[in-house]
């Protein structure tokens, strides 16, 4: 090796000492180099410049709460459409679980990685409930994205904007729309109720028939708990637009007992509901709209069974699309996110395939939509229902208040 490279620097010093001297002499090889050309433009150079290096591989963490379905989606819906066009990139689920306690885990990941004091974060990209964003916005841990959103004129509900009382208008895009409606078995409800107050008039008359699952393992329970409160108190407005105050609980004791002395069934979650209803066991009980018409796209629900939401209203939320501020593959994270809220993919997996409403502006993603697909998002639940009888839930410490006033009582 000695030998070579002392023969290379040898010519290497020949040419240099003959290109000095101005030698004229023609080489006839082709191969050789004319020493007379000119020198090499930019545009030369740019013409000659090796290929750019392959982008290093990917590895997406994607943590989501919410139910089983919520894995599966980004799972089997959204992920393998992304990595299509994605090289090199790979995206790992992480499904934290039903409930606001999903989303209390990631808080709860996000914030012991910040107190570590970890400069890079092991989740690029989060799905999360309404009642974390207090805590996330107010502890720093999110990413203010939305301004570099490609959707970003896309984000225009309310709930984009102010999330139970928290501020957190560009740190969130809503992923959907889901609301809670009363699903019953029209075969077995001949004379379905139209309010709450028909509805405790049917479960009295018809023990056991009615089922939820109180406020655990998922938040239709605590939707139709908290539309009890919200019809025997009349404080909607106060509730869920504030201030917060502890006076309107000191009615809540005596609404919880009177709710929990009805002649229910209990079951054990959102899908233990829907399950409850195929089976027979229960003729009614509140579900996730969404959830009910994925049951019944996947054969698992009764085509019978229907939908209502009844006076004064039931409550419905976004689950929200949020990048954490250290997330160790932010661009990538914030294209994953573009993906899941583009009109495109709000139409073909939030709309046709889950029976959500769009978490964006409807009027960029209907048009994408089947008129099958409409027919049966509106079909029980209209969108007058949704303008009159969708309701918020309280504000956070309102909502964490009345959970556990229900336990206690």
């Amino acid at each position: 090796m000695k030998k070579i490279a002392g023969i290379s620097m040898v010519l290497m010093l020949v040419l240099a000492l003959a290109a000095g001297c101005g030698s004229k002499t023609e080489n006839t090889s082709s191969s050789a180099q004319n020493t007379n050309q000119p020198a090499p433009t930019a545009a030369d150079a740019a013409q000659t410049k090796q290929p750019e290096k392959a982008a290093e591989p990917v590895a997406l963490n994607v943590a989501t709460a919410g139910d089983t379905n919520m894995a599966e989606l980004q799972e089997k819906n959204v992920a393998p459409d992304f990595i299509k066009n994605h090289a090199g990139t790979t995206v790992n689920v992480i499904g934290t679980g039903p409930g606001d306690a999903g989303s209390q885990k990631i808080y709860e990941k996000l914030k012991a990685q910040k107190d570590a004091g970890k400069t890079e974060w092991d989740i690029d990209v989060a799905v999360v409930h309404q009642s974390a964003m207090k805590q996330m916005v107010e502890d720093g841990l999110l990413e203010k994205w939305v301004p570099m959103s490609a959707n970003k004129d896309l984000v225009t509900s309310s709930d984009s904007k102010n999330s139970l009382g928290a501020n957190v208008e560009g740190y969130v895009i809503p992923m959907f729309h889901s609301q809670v409606a009363i699903a019953y078995n029209p075969d077995k409800v001949k004379e379905v109720p139209a309010s709450f107050d028909e509805l405790v008039k049917w479960i009295n008359s018809n023990p056991k028939r009615f089922g939820y699952n109180g406020i655990k393992n998922g938040m239709s329970g605590v939707a139709f708990t908290t539309a009890y409160t919200y019809w025997k108190t009349g404080d909607y407005k106060q509730l869920t637009e504030g201030p917060f105050t502890k006076d309107l609980e000191q009615k809540w004791p005596a609404v919880m007992k009177e709710l929990k002395a009805l002649p229910v069934t209990y079951t054990n979650g959102n899908n233990g509901t829907l399950d409850m209803l195929n089976r027979g066991e229960i003729d009614m009980g509140p579900v996730w709209v969404d959830m009910f018409y994925l049951w019944k796209d996947q054969g698992r629900m009764n085509p019978n069974m229907r939908l209502k939401v009844i006076e004064p209203g039931l409550p419905g939320q976004p689950m929200y699309v949020v990048i954490p501020k250290n997330a160790k593959n932010k661009d990538a994270a914030i294209q994953y996110a573009d993906f899941l809220t583009s009109p495109e993919t709000q139409a073909k997996v939030i709309v046709e395939h889950n029976s959500w409403y769009p978490g964006i502006d409807a009027n960029a993603v209907l048009p994408k939509v089947s008129e099958e697909g409409k027919n049966k998002l509106f079909k029980d639940v209209t969108a007058e229902d949704l303008s009159k009888r969708g309701l918020s839930f309280p504000l956070s410490d309102f909502l964490k208040d009345l959970k556990t006033s229900y336990e206690q009582n």
